[in-house]
């Protein structure tokens, strides 16, 4: 089995400040740094990280060799990234000392995927194989759309979150996976509780109180581990790998989330987003520490 990830590759630029910057404020930095980032790159990451077969579908600039090479440090098979003639996509990312963040995107090569390359990465995969998406890229109906038509089990992260996108690609997604405050803004939406999506299931993350799955005529509830947090950037999309590759080697949706949720503990305690994404050796510790 394999997970296909038609995903967003940023050059993430992070300032250490002694507070996220109010409207008109001039903060001066305490630290910089630069990681490899995007929702989508950090999920074939983390997916790589535990143990999956990944493929990422995406664009990077010419700037952005070294960026591939990091994906394929990670284990994450890179033959479907095109070089356009374009920038890498990044984001500026701004964290206080208790670990929180405010972030500009700018998207660049991520919104400029080519469906002819979409195509053919997607022949590779076999029926069963899962697909994730999100919403940082360009063609996410279209690929859910050819995914489910290939049958593929589509993973779908509605963030960032617009319902119009959310509405419009329920019909070819098994998993809609959002957390608290997207979920809200859905139900608001759809004028309909989160549980009644038209989907098979909705995973619900939620920080520190934990996640939530819900399919028919199941929930199933995962807690949080407390921990100490540097800096919470990439924590859902640490979760969302470990989850999609836990699905993708058929363990139980319990353990999955359980995985997902101790790999999210452990990205969180170190800084950056892609590199600060641990192993699943270094999940399996952290668990047998936990019991």
């Amino acid at each position: 089995m394999a997970v296909f990830n038609l995903g967003s590759i940023n050059a993430d630029y992070f300032y250490e400040v002694p507070h996220l910057p109010k409207p008109g404020e001039t903060l001066a930095a305490l630290g910089s740094y630069r990681g490899l980032g995007g929702k989508g790159a950090n999920q074939s990451i983390a997916a790589a990280q535990a143990g999956a077969t990944v493929y990422h579908i995406g664009a990077v600039g010419p700037d952005g060799a070294w960026a591939c090479r990091r994906l394929a440090d990670f284990g994450v098979n890179t033959d479907h990234i095109a070089t356009l003639n374009i920038p890498t996509a990044h984001a500026i990312i701004n964290v206080d000392p208790q670990g929180e963040n405010a972030i500009v995107i700018y998207s660049s090569a991520n919104v400029a995927q080519d469906k002819a390359r979409i195509t053919t990465a997607l022949k590779t995969a076999k029926s069963g194989d899962i697909c994730i998406l999100q919403n940082e890229t360009n063609l996410v109906e279209q690929t859910a759309q050819l995914a489910r038509d290939m049958g593929l089990y589509v993973v779908y992260s509605a963030a960032p979150f617009a319902a119009d996108k959310v509405t419009a690609i329920l019909p070819y997604i098994d998993v809609l996976v959002v957390n608290e405050v997207e979920a809200v803004q859905l139900s608001k939406a759809l004028n309909a509780p989160i549980g009644a999506v038209s989907v098979d299931a909705v995973l619900i993350t939620k920080g520190s109180a934990g996640s939530e799955y819900l399919s028919k005529g199941e929930t199933v509830q995962a807690p949080a581990f407390q921990v100490r947090a540097v800096d919470t950037t990439g924590a859902g999309d640490t979760y969302l790998g470990f989850f999609a590759a836990g699905l993708d080697g058929g363990k139980p949706v319990r353990d999955a989330m359980r995985d997902g949720a101790a790999a999210a503990a452990i990205q969180v305690t170190r800084k950056g987003t892609g590199e600060a994404i641990p192993t699943l050796a270094e999940v399996r510790t952290f668990l047998e520490d936990q019991s």
